[in-house]
């Protein structure tokens, strides 16, 4: 049995939280599950048992900063598992830690590895309370308690770039002049703020508008999905499907129901 639950941020916290969900489930023998980059960092809480990273063969931390990852991972599980995720916007890491946002691109950061004091007693109160709402009241207070709201000019115009990789563009010389920045101050100030660098990020976000698109329309042609996605052609998006997912496409519809965390 699986319990999934999605909990809307409040007011003050939206433009840097997308949501936080909840995730309940059992299995009585080892079973495997494999995540693909979405373009979003998060930090999640483990109040059950821990997951196996399989290529790692390490277990995942109890309470753990997620960078942007760059591709699939596989994951192993037994027993009880209980997770609470905090699905950070974009920018929205940057409003809450005070250091570059890249220096852990692909990287699982601890209050440990952080030093940070305040993060590690959220991790004790988390670990050991089993009410959720109650947890979600307490990230919720940690999270006001530390927004640092970003740099009103800044956050502008990564955000209006961020806008337009959503809807398709890909072009560094493009949204660097939609930004007012000369090329090389765009690449530094965005990966800064979003944790990757540009062409990273609009790569991710291509991807997961491909699954995106999957998901409303299953029967869509390969060479259409390509079309639409902005892929140069549809070896190009075979190649960036692989490289995310370890499947192509529609090895990817054989295994599971596309989903974007992205878009949806």
């Amino acid at each position: 049995m699986e319990e999934f639950v999605i909990v809307q941020p409040s007011p003050l916290l939206a433009p840097y939280i997308k949501n936080y969900w909840l995730l309940k489930t059992a299995s009585d023998s080892p079973t495997l599950e494999r995540t693909v980059p979405i373009g979003m960092m998060s930090l999640i809480f483990h109040r059950g048992n821990l997951l196996l990273s399989v290529h790692d063969k390490e277990l995942q931390p109890r309470v753990f900063l997620c960078g942007h990852e760059k591709t699939f991972a596989d994951l192993e599980y037994t027993g009880q598992i209980n997770m609470i995720s905090v699905v950070f916007r974009p920018v929205g890491v940057k409003a809450f830690f005070d250091f570059p946002i890249n220096r852990i691109n692909n990287l699982r950061v601890t209050a440990g590895d952080l030093e940070d004091k305040e993060l590690a007693e959220l991790e004790q109160s988390i670990t050991s309370t089993e009410d959720d709402w109650l947890c979600i009241f307490l990230i919720e207070q940690f999270l006001l308690k530390r927004l640092n709201p970003l740099a009103e000019y800044n956050l502008k115009r990564i955000a209006a770039t961020i806008r337009l990789i959503s809807s398709g563009q890909t072009d560094v010389t493009l949204l660097a002049d939609t930004a007012c920045l000369s090329t090389k101050q765009f690449q530094r100030i965005f990966s800064e703020y979003v944790g990757s660098n540009p062409k990273e990020f609009s790569r991710t976000i291509r991807f997961q508008r491909a699954l995106h698109r999957l998901e409303i329309c299953p029967q869509i042609s390969l060479t259409t999905l390509a079309y639409e996605c902005g892929y140069f052609d549809q070896s190009h998006m075979i190649k960036d499907f692989k490289a995310f997912s370890g499947y192509t496409p529609s090895e990817y519809l054989d295994v599971c129901p596309p989903h974007s965390d992205y878009f949806s």
